[in-house]
């Protein structure tokens, strides 16, 4: 009980609670955000962001803490989200049985948010991967083809006026899901399903992305509007609300 407090102080002195390990207890946060290796730090601060403009509680989590929970663990929360970064390192970060962990814990209910390498990492990866693609392998959009790796991308959703967001050698979800907004070659950018009894969102562009990140590049669509679509997602996903979709 001791160890415990003077954990609880130190979390709110530094007015971190976000940062602090998950705790060991039933009561946690509905939302755990993973930061660990691999991850973009400046993307998870920008999820963070969200999450903290949307006034909704969650716990931060590195690869080794991740590594370190059980399925039973994972459960305690109601959505895990993986943020962009290099989905190659943040599996490689991961151990296998993390890995069917997360797979497991998805299938009992644990919902899921994967942003640009947290969708591709959802898919069957050639990392260490949660596989809740039901072996599907999400490729990139066009774009890289093409050689270009950043851009301000419309993606135009269902009766909706499309959204212009920033996208970074980003995902497309042809094969899995149905699409909740289209890239402007008519593949999926961000996608919705099941993967057992989870809720399943992975989106491939960066509507969190904070103005920093537009420098250089010119968008029709204000951050403001992209952000408040962040949290759209996020609600979604939290609360395994079915988004309109084509």
């Amino acid at each position: 009980m001791k160890n415990r407090f003077i954990q609880l102080l130190s979390c709110i002195a530094s007015l971190a609670l976000a940062g602090c390990a998950p705790p060991a207890s039933n009561e946690v946060p509905p939302i755990l955000l993973f930061n660990g290796s691999g991850t973009s730090p400046n993307d998870a601060k920008a999820v963070e962001a969200v999450l903290k403009e949307a006034r909704l509680e969650y716990a931060v989590v590195n690869s080794r803490q991740l590594n370190g929970l059980n399925e039973a663990q994972l459960r305690a929360y109601r959505l895990m989200i993986v943020p962009g970064g290099n989905y190659i390192t943040i599996g490689n970060s991961l151990t296998p049985n993390t890995a069917t962990n997360i797979h497991n814990a998805v299938q009992g209910g644990l919902n899921y948010l994967g942003i640009c390498a947290g969708g591709l990492l959802a898919g069957n990866a050639i990392s260490n991967s949660p596989n809740l693609t039901s072996g599907v392998r999400v490729g990139f959009y066009a774009a890289v083809n093409r050689g270009i790796h950043k851009a301000a991308v419309s993606v135009a959703g269902v009766d909706t006026p499309p959204i212009e967001q920033y996208w970074e050698d980003g995902p497309q979800f042809t094969g899995w899901g149905e699409a909740v907004g289209k890239y402007p070659d008519g593949t999926p950018a961000i996608a919705e399903g099941t993967s057992g009894k989870g809720w399943v969102i992975l989106c491939g562009t960066h509507p969190e992305a904070p103005e920093s990140w537009r420098r250089g590049m010119a968008f029709t669509t204000p951050a403001s509007t992209a952000h408040a679509y962040a949290r759209t997602l996020v609600d979604a996903a939290l609360h395994g609300t079915r988004l309109p979709h084509y």
